[in-house]
Formats: C-alpha cells, sequence, structure tokens
C-alpha cells in the first residue's frame, strides 16, 4: 500500500459515523470443535459478523473442564479482532458492552490499537495521537477473573511457514508434547510441519473469517490499511493453550523486529512482533488471563542473520517454506516483493546462487528491476519497506560477506551496483561498469559486521531457561 493522504476522509468519516460497538460474541463448544462468532457494530448502520474454528483435537482437555474458562479467553481475542473493523471508519468512541475492563486494561488496549495501527495511521497520512484516536466506554460492570487451569509443561509453536517458525519448530520438535499452531493454514505452513514429523492429528489449526461486508466497504473507499496480525495470533494462542492443556507458547520473533520502519518516528509494521510488545502482552496475560501461561519468542536473541544461518541447516524445507505475502494465496515466491529479496539476501552468506534460483525460481539478484527495493532495505532511500524485513545493518552485512565470497567472479547485477555506490565495499571489476551513484551511497557498517552479527546474543529476552538452553546449544551448532 502506497502512502495516500486520507486525513480529510477520516474526518469525513469519525463524524458520519460516531461510534463502534463490540456488542458480543457468542461460541459453542462441540464434538467438532470450538465455534465463535462476534458481533460488531458501527453506529447501527453496519453489523460485522466475524468467526473463528478451532477444530477439536484428541489432546484438548475435557468439555467440562474448558467451558467455565472460555468467556475470559473468548472475550479478549474479540478486543483484538475488533481493530479491523474500527479501522474502517475510525469512530471516535468505541463502546465495549460484553464485559468490564479496568481503567489500566483500557490504557493498555489503546497503547496497543494505536501503535498496532502505526503503519495504518502514517501510510494513510491521518495525524492523530494516542489520547485523541479513540475514547473507550466500557457499557459493563461485570468483570471477568483470571482464570485458573493446570496445565502440562508441553509447548505451542505457532507456524507461518517461513525460515523463522521452521528454525523454532527444528529446536523444538524432539520435546515431549510439542504442537504446531498454525492461523488460517496454507501450503507452505501446513507442509513445513508434514516436513518436521507432525501429522494434522498433532498440530492445531484456527480458521479465521472476516467478515464478507468489511472487505466491501474497503472497496468502496473506507479507510484500510495494516492491523497488528501478530497481536490476533498471540491472543489465539492463549486460547488455544489453554485448549490443548499446554503451558509454554514460544514465538519465533527475532531481535530485528524492533527496529522502526520510519527512522526517527514510533512506525514500525512488525510492533506486535517487537519486544516491547512481548512484554506488554505477557504482563496483561499474568494479570487478567491467566498466570500459568508462558508467552516468550524463542528467537528473541537472535538477529536475522543467525536464524538464516541455522535455518540452511535444514535444506529438507528449501522446497517447501515461503515468506512471501504476496504469493502466499498460491502458495509460491512472487519475486518482485521486498520481502523475497530480503529473504534471499539472508540467505546469500550461506548458500549458492545455483541453490537460491532454485528456491525462487529466479535469480533474485540479477533482477536490476529490484533496484528500488535494494536501496530501501539497505539504507540508501530513506524508509524500509513495510515488511517483515531486518535492519540495515544486517542487510548490509549480508550482501557485502556475498560479494566477498565472490571473489574474483562477475558480480550479480544488484551486487555490482551495491559495491559501486557503498564506499565499504572495494570496488570489483563485473560485467557492467559501475556509475555515480544519484543518491547517497549506502550507510558503512559500524561495529556490527558479519561475524558480529553471527556472534550476537540479545540479553533482553523472556527465555524460560530450558528453552535458553536448548537455543544455545544450537546457535554453538
Amino acid at each position: 500500500m502506497d502512502k495516500s493522504n486520507r486525513y480529510d476522509k477520516f474526518l469525513q468519516l469519525r463524524d458520519e459515523f460516531p461510534f463502534f460497538a463490540y456488542e458480543g460474541y457468542d461460541y459453542s463448544y462441540s464434538g467438532h470443535g470450538l465455534d465463535i462468532r462476534y458481533y460488531f457494530n458501527l453506529s447501527d448502520k453496519f453489523h460485522f459478523s466475524p468467526t473463528i474454528f478451532i477444530p477439536k483435537k484428541e489432546f484438548f482437555i475435557p468439555e467440562e473442564e474448558i467451558m467455565e474458562l472460555l468467556p475470559t479467553l473468548v472475550f479478549h481475542l474479540g478486543l483484538i479482532e475488533l481493530i479491523s473493523y474500527w479501522k474502517a471508519a475510525c469512530p471516535k468512541q468505541l463502546i465495549i458492552k460484553p464485559h468490564a475492563l479496568s481503567p489500566d486494561q483500557v490504557l493498555w488496549w489503546k497503547k496497543c490499537w494505536f501503535n498496532g495501527l502505526g503503519e495504518f495511521f502514517f501510510l494513510n497520512s491521518i495525524s492523530t495521537d494516542i489520547e485523541q484516536f479513540i475514547d473507550v466506554k466500557v457499557a459493563s460492570e461485570e468483570y471477568l477473573s483470571p482464570i485458573r487451569c493446570a496445565l502440562k509443561p508441553d509447548v505451542i509453536v505457532p507456524v507461518g511457514g517461513g525460515k523463522d517458525s521452521i528454525v523454532s519448530l527444528e529446536i523444538l520438535r524432539k520435546l515431549p508434547g510439542v504442537t504446531p499452531l498454525i492461523l488460517n493454514p496454507r501450503g507452505a505452513s501446513v507442509h513445513s510441519i508434514f516436513m518436521a514429523g507432525f501429522s494434522h492429528a498433532g498440530m492445531i489449526g484456527i480458521s479465521r473469517s472476516i467478515d464478507p461486508l468489511l472487505l466491501e466497504l474497503n472497496d468502496s473507499g473506507f479507510l484500510n490499511g495494516h492491523t497488528p496480525f501478530s497481536a490476533l495470533l498471540a491472543f489465539s494462542c492463549i486460547l488455544s493453550a489453554v485448549l490443548a492443556g499446554k503451558k509454554y507458547i514460544a514465538l519465533s520473533n527475532e531481535s530485528s523486529a524492533n527496529e522502526s520502519t520510519i527512522p526517527g518516528l514510533p512506525v514500525n509494521h512488525q510492533y506486535s512482533k517487537t519486544v516491547e510488545f512481548e512484554e506488554d502482552f505477557r504482563a496483561y496475560v499474568k494479570e487478567w488471563i491467566s498466570p500459568e501461561i508462558e508467552y516468550f519468542s524463542l528467537l528473541r536473541p537472535l538477529n536475522e542473520l543467525q536464524i538464516a544461518g541455522i535455518f540452511t541447516r535444514y535444506p529438507i524445507y528449501f522446497p517447501v517454506f515461503k515468506s512471501c505475502n504476496v504469493g502466499s494465496k498460491t502458495d509460491s515466491w512472487c519475486g518482485k516483493c521486498p520481502k523475497c529479496l530480503f529473504t534471499c539476501i539472508m540467505l546469500s552468506p550461506f548458500l549458492n546462487p545455483d541453490q537460491l534460483v532454485e528456491i525462487f525460481h529466479r535469480d533474485l539478484l540479477n533482477d536490476t528491476g529490484l533496484k528500488p527495493t535494494l536501496d530501501q532495505l539497505t539504507g540508501i532511500t530513506p524508509d524500509k519497506p513495510f515488511e517483515c524485513v531486518g535492519t540495515l545493518d544486517e542487510v548490509n552485512a549480508a550482501l557485502q560477506e556475498t560479494i566477498k565470497q565472490y571473489g574474483d567472479q562477475p558480480l550479480p547485477a544488484l551486487l555490482h551496483d551495491y559495491a559501486g555506490l557503498n564506499p565499504s565495499v572495494i570496488a570489483r571489476p563485473g560485467p557492467r561498469e559501475t556509475k555515480q551513484p544519484a543518491m547517497p551511497p549506502a550507510p558503512v557498517l559500524g561495529n556490527s559486521t558479519f561475524n558480529d552479527l553471527l556472534n550476537a546474543w540479545n540479553p533482553f529476552n523472556f527465555l524460560p531457561p530450558k528453552f535458553e538452553a536448548l537455543l544455545k546449544g544450537v546457535l554453538r551448532g
């Protein structure tokens, strides 16, 4: 989504649609699974009823034990689901009707929604702040107590089909009671868990359906944009962990997710993957949902280069993993987006050119049409792409290491251009003449060299000791 000025539209819609209400929810739990339906109301003019379904598994706890726990879990999942519908018109007032929230909870949710919508506000040129963007009215006096439940020391691993979650799954898969979880299963995620030795019977699959009316409003000119999907995944995992009676939820978010997408602004495409969100979410779950559950990111101490290096130890996944959002519906790499090029760059120091072509079905490093994207990823242009990509240091370090590995051989077109533009790369002979840059060159790496990044460890993480020991063992090889 390109940046556009929709601030006038934002003001118009807020006047036309003064409130958004979380009216309630229904759920049923049967031999088939858990069916949930939410009811949202946009100023009595549009009504939305999105659904979530979790098929029942043999390892789920008995029905009589789960029923009294479901209201707390289902209600909270609705609080993150609603933001996708609120953003269509951004009403000034949000009314919460099913249950009460304390003032501290309201503040927590306002921070989650506001920061999670940072990209949405930025790309729509909407000027607002955390105080003004929404007024939350709680229309119930019925508080839900945190739930108490006996959980096994087993771990749930959300799998999206990309290299990060595959690395987590490989590290943890031999532990007893490990269960992959997929939100809206697709080819790459399902094939990845099969490669890891799991079956449908041993996984948790969540089907989330968007109300078609929202898509119609988007097409007709209402506001649209990025929402914090990883926060939705987080609350879905909490619900699933209780259903399955499992204590640990191991995400695959790395330290690189903490870097802002827009330098100097708190706008981060990956906000709900950051350590800030993780810390906030853990505290919220402990106080208001269940103190027994442990939510953490297994890969938080690592950066993207370290994860890529570990991933390349498992070539069995090369044909099935996918990280491309554009090609997600066709289970393919589109070969044109920032995520495709970034993933290729991260893998390039560890794999030879033929292996990269075999994975992406094209020679991305020779595609000159990707030069503008490369400029974004390396910092030549001011803003990073609004995608789940790593830091500028990681991209520059990977490119420079890859260039070294070519020795005296001709460089692919993108690497050749990069070597000429970046003063930290020694000029090299190649098949094309080096041109003078039209923009300032990419930043020279300071203290973050390739080897520095490979040996890094982010101490600010929430790993339980046994998982920290596992990760350090893998990192040592």
